[in-house]
């Protein structure tokens, strides 16, 4: 069967796309006028706020295609809903051009990263045929900065017409031209990463490596020399597992004695040779299920006037309850970086870093890569991996799907290479890129690369799978991890106080950590040994599967057979045991998936510790 794609097409179609795009049809407000125009069909907050409410509140994964003449472009297993999508675009693609034309678009052009080297200029057109459009456009300007001339590029383009069907919503990509369109939805989510989506392609091209990863400087005294150090940490995950909400915490660190966190990005880096990175986007387009007490720099940002918040609840009073999903579970606001701040004693003081970049490996006194995932039967809380494990998980990307990314498939088992659902084309080559550099940078600064692996998810959940009609019932919630908890065993890497043993999936588990008892996440407290074994056969073998999936995909050999020799020692470590039998029911009392603070929560489901548990942070500015 003849391949569905026909770049002969794509090509002619950015060829005619210039002169589509000068027309009287197109305005080109400032900013100051574009902020007047979104503003129109904003609801106002009781805090200043402008809230506003879209008929799409996710992105469209399993909708969107890549466009090009080759393995390193398209999509390396399209569904036959994509294929559908890929043989129509020519006429697709032919009318975008006419509505161009024709239609009126507001187009705004702004840029990029912060450096000397890689700046894209990300030029977005979008149809304002209805009026309450022009905030897709604003929302997304202020998280790209203003032009410089300085700046080298390269020049992307992005078209969104919402008014498109439903019926025929589609995101088509064309890598190889610059070029990304967006029909039938009016999630600002689309903009942010269709342009960061191409960065990332790009920033590979010149020998970067593009990540789906927050950063932040930390600075913590050392157990072992009672020095201060500083480490730049990298924070992957997939979208709605804490990527920014742990970007942007300060993990309970002691301010007065020096110590602190300082925030450069929440969302995408391009990851540089000699382990500095380039930030991409001046401000934040977070998810706002957030509280005072667990996320204070992220509550203080979105509760300030200059946030620009998308589909969160409002009572009638234009009061703002970031925690009441009851219509939506995936809340968006963008927010004004500077206004990460927490409450030290009687001051304000912001935890911006004082730039979106960070610095190479000889400037800092360490690298930590932090791969969060989020899973809710074995999975430790904290793993400290070697440079090899750190490797595999990078490859493997193992977490569950969110509201966020496949509203349909939420709590799903899912693997993604780098939890980076925005790889063009084959994935293999992205695993050897980051072998090669992290490999590089542990071979030229022994001790001062590391690597952990960090579950948001949870402990002892229970699913009973119906052999007949492979439905699946929840027999016992997971135990939640504490926000508290997971922030003093991120405090207790970076002091080095934490203690680990070799565990059963090869890597070390922690066994001990500061001010906290772990003995009540035993996985042998929630399964039998028999269940654990399976869990772990389980795990094993999804994680061959995927590694093969990925080998076809350009995966070096000597990778492969890395991921092989990883697994290998966990089948030898395996016991004898009997089939897998769903336990009795224990009576675990399990948290929920969120903060019930919202006195809509009914109230016989089990809240959270109170926010007494959560101490304010204090201490001294940075500066």
């Amino acid at each position: 069967m003849a391949h569905p794609y026909d770049p002969d097409v794509y090509r002619r179609f950015a060829e005619n796309l210039p002169a589509a795009l000068g027309g009287p049809n197109i305005e080109h407000p400032s900013m100051r006028t574009l902020r007047k125009k979104a503003w129109e069909t904003a609801v106002k907050t009781a805090n200043g706020s402008p809230l506003w409410f879209s008929a799409i509140s996710s992105r469209q994964a399993a909708k969107t295609v890549y466009l090009g003449s080759g393995p390193e472009i398209v999509l390396p297993t399209p569904n036959p809903q994509q294929l559908a999508i890929v043989e129509k675009a020519p006429d697709q693609l032919h009318k975008v051009l006419q509505l161009m034309r024709t239609m009126p678009f507001v187009h705004v052009r702004r840029q990029m990263g912060d450096n000397r080297e890689f700046n894209p200029i990300c030029n977005l057109y979008v149809c304002v045929a209805d009026k309450k459009n022009y905030r897709l456009a604003y929302e997304w300007a202020m998280t790209m900065g203003e032009v410089k001339r300085s700046r080298p590029g390269p020049e992307f383009i992005m078209i969104d017409v919402p008014q498109e069907h439903q019926l025929r919503m589609q995101i088509l990509t064309i890598p190889e031209h610059d070029i990304n369109i967006a029909l039938g939805t009016d999630y600002t989510g689309e903009c942010k990463k269709g342009f960061l989506r191409q960065a990332m392609f790009r920033a590979d091209g010149r020998g970067m490596l593009g990540l789906h990863a927050g950063t932040k400087l930390v600075r913590a005294r050392d157990a072992s020399s009672g020095k201060l150090k500083t480490h730049a940490v990298f924070m992957f995950g997939l979208t709605a597992t804490g990527k920014s909400t742990w970007s942007c915490h300060q993990i309970g660190l002691d301010n007065d004695a020096g110590e602190g966190t300082w925030v450069s990005q929440d969302d995408i880096v391009w990851l540089r040779r000699d382990g500095s990175s380039y930030g991409t986007e001046q401000n934040y387009y977070v998810k706002t299920d957030v509280t005072l007490q667990m996320q204070e720099a992220m509550y203080r940002a979105l509760a300030h006037k200059t946030a620009l918040l998308e589909n969160v609840m409002i009572n009638g009073k234009g009061e703002i309850d970031f925690t009441d999903e009851r219509l939506g579970e995936n809340g968006r606001g963008v927010l004004d970086r500077r206004e990460l701040k927490v409450k030290r004693g009687r001051k304000m003081v912001s935890i911006c870093a004082d730039s979106i970049n960070t610095p190479s490996l000889e400037e800092v006194d360490g690298i930590a890569f932090a791969f969060i995932t989020r899973r809710n039967t074995i999975m430790p809380f904290a793993q400290r991996l070697t440079p090899e494990q750190g490797v595999m998980a990078y490859l493997w990307g193992e977490s569950t799907h969110s509201f966020a990314t496949v509203p349909e498939k939420a709590g799903e088992s899912v693997r993604i290479v780098g939890m980076d659902d925005f790889i063009i084309g084959a994935q293999g080559r992205k695993v050897n890129a980051f072998h090669d550099i992290v490999m590089d940078l542990v071979a030229r600064y022994p001790g001062k690369v590391h690597f952990f692996q960090y579950n948001t998810g949870g402990m002892g959940e229970l699913i009973e799978v119906d052999k007949g009609t492979g439905k699946r019932k929840l027999i016992r919630k997971a135990q939640r991890v504490p926000i508290d908890l997971m922030a003093a065993l991120q405090r207790g890497d970076l002091r080095g106080t934490n203690e680990y043993q070799k565990g059963r999936l090869g890597t070390e588990y922690v066994v001990k950590c500061e001010g906290a008892d772990l003995s009540a996440y035993d996985p042998k407290g929630f399964y039998t040994d028999a269940q654990i074994e399976a869990y772990v056969a389980d795990l094993v073998d999804g994680r061959r599967k995927f590694t093969e999936e990925i080998a076809a995909q350009g995966l070096r050999k000597d990778i492969r057979d890395l991921a092989h020799r990883e697994l290998d020692a966990m089948d030898a470590r395996m016991k004898k045991v009997e089939p897998w039998a769903p336990a009795e029911n224990a009576g675990q009392t399990a948290a929920e998936d969120r903060d019930p603070r919202s006195r809509f929560i009914a109230p016989w489901e089990p809240r959270r510790p109170s926010s007494s548990l959560f101490p304010t942070p204090a201490g001294r500015s940075r500066r």
